[in-house]
């Protein structure tokens, strides 16, 4: 998978979700990376050298893989451009069947009665003089 820059791999992205529009999927997928091994971030962390990290973007539609590589300063403007691709290309999902609710009918209301007072609990032992 060879890294391409964020126009050609917009346009790239844009042409995959044309091919797919009457059948198929594209996945996207966005991870944090350093694009360096782990010994060579090993040896930046022992010497203090702080680690740039990038963002990976892959899109694949089972037959083509693309990626990119961002930067902190062009993602802001990826990502725009990124939700321009994607509002443009939302008319191919389908939309999700539901389910008719079935809508209960309320009983009219009756008006209710003002609720009874308790009466006063008298023990039962009886007060019987000795």
């Amino acid at each position: 998978m060879v890294l391409m820059q964020s126009d050609p791999f917009l346009s790239e992205l844009t042409n995959m979700y044309e091919r797919s529009t009457e059948k198929g999927s594209v996945w996207v997928t966005m991870k944090r990376s350093s694009m360096k091994c782990e010994a060579r971030l090993k040896k930046m962390a022992n010497k203090g050298e702080e680690v740039e990290y990038r963002c990976l973007v892959r899109a694949t539609d089972g037959k083509r893989n693309i990626s990119t590589a961002l930067s902190a300063k062009d993602y802001l403007k990826f990502q725009a451009s990124y939700a321009l691709v994607l509002k443009s290309h939302m008319h191919a999902l389908k939309k999700r069947e539901r389910k008719e609710k079935k809508r209960v009918v309320e009983p009219e209301k009756v008006p209710e009665k003002e609720p009874k007072k308790q009466k006063k609990s008298s023990s039962k032992k009886s007060a019987v003089p000795k």
